[in-house]
């Protein structure tokens, strides 16, 4: 197995999101390309990505390939590479390759780690709202909520999409029409959702130029982030449940 890219800040930018909701994973390396799902510790988020093999200037496998991976040591040696840099990876026996090229040559190997747990399914789910909108606005609708809670409510209706935080004093709100994003209903719907979370999903914006949020009446929301490159990460995050 033998992968190239010119422009590693793809990956870096990915795994480096992918690192603080999880530690290891389990990647597939298949003629489809480069993935990787895997659920947080707490259960709570799902996460997906999924890198193209067109977006590698080179990608050879002889078969498919599964790789255990900690993330953070991958983390680590992928900020080494800078702007203007490639980047070759390879599997050799139970070691991953890393060489980085740029004015020097580096090189550096990362031990493989042996995954038991079994594999993970992005589940099937039936949303009643979408909404398309810029990640930047996105994001910072976020952090303005997690100003004044630890939650947020995310609700759209035909015409409006609200993002709303309430603490015990103080409270945050965006709304956006429907001349400003784009809203699809089959009916209304309301659910609440954890900001740790949505604060580590919406750094996605530096990947992405816009976020499509899949939500429905207390049930699980999923956001797509996909690049002009053709990179896709998804994050699926379970409901705050209300209490009585």
């Amino acid at each position: 197995m033998l992968l190239k890219l010119d422009n590693p800040k793809l990956l870096t930018d990915s795994i480096s999101l992918l690192s603080e909701l999880v530690l290891e994973v389990k990647a597939k390396v298949n003629k489809r390309g480069f993935e990787i799902t895997a659920i947080d510790p707490a259960n709570v988020a799902l996460v997906s990505l999924k890198i193209p093999s067109k977006v590698f200037s080179q990608f050879d496998i002889e078969r498919d390939e599964e790789i255990g991976i900690n993330l953070e040591d991958l983390k680590q040696v992928l900020r080494r590479a800078s702007s203007g840099s490639s980047l070759v990876i390879e599997k050799q026996d139970n070691t991953l390759k890393l060489k980085i090229t740029e004015k020097s040559k580096r090189a550096f190997s990362l031990a493989l780690i042996n995954i038991e747990a079994e594999e993970k399914q992005i589940p099937s789910l039936n949303f009643t709202a979408k909404v398309e909108l810029d990640s930047a606005s996105f994001e910072e609708s976020i952090n303005d909520a997690s100003i004044v809670a630890d939650s947020c409510s995310l609700s759209a209706s035909e015409n409006l999409f609200i993002i709303e935080a309430k603490g015990t004093l103080n409270s945050a709100k965006t709304e956006f029409n429907s001349d400003e994003v784009k809203i699809f209903v089959k009916e209304s719907a309301r659910a609440k959702y954890s900001l740790d979370y949505l604060l580590k999903f919406a750094k996605a914006s530096r990947l992405s130029d816009k976020v499509a949020v899949n939500f429905s009446n207390d049930y699980p929301a999923k956001f797509d982030f996909i690049s002009e490159s053709g990179i896709e990460l998804s994050f699926i995050l379970a409901p705050r449940v209300e209490e009585e």
